[in-house]
């Protein structure tokens, strides 16, 4: 019974660090912060297809984004929540980003009718 109990608490114990391990390098993956410049390429509501550059800067929990499309210029600010990103840019709906592993940002704007990738 001792030999068993034994197995069963180094067991426990090795998943509970592989679990640990785990959820330690996602938070430190979800941590990394997003600040920085991006080529933009996106596909407008009608369907036609835009690039541009894209600035980001991170304060305090606050991002600012200014985007430069072409000859027009458009801001916003908004907030993260691990890898989702929110930014208001004065249309009724927000930009919601999605941080990929390779650094890239996915978002879609115009309530879903619009893309855009943020490419490092």
């Amino acid at each position: 019974m001792g030999k068993l109990l034994t197995r069963r608490s180094l067991i426990a114990g090795l998943t509970a660090g592989l679990a640990a391990s785990f959820i330690s390098v996602a938070t430190v993956a979800s941590a990394q912060g997003v600040a920085g410049s991006y080529r933009a390429e996106g596909r407008n509501p009608d369907g036609s297809a835009y690039k541009g550059s894209v600035q980001i800067f991170e304060s305090k929990g606050v991002l600012l984004v200014k985007w430069q499309v072409g000859n027009q210029n458009y801001s916003g600010s908004g907030t993260r929540s691990g890898d989702v990103i929110w930014v208001n840019w004065g249309d009724t709906y927000p930009v919601v980003y999605i941080r990929m592993p390779s650094g890239e940002l996915h978002g879609t704007w115009a309530n879903g009718k619009a893309l855009e990738r943020l490419i490092p």
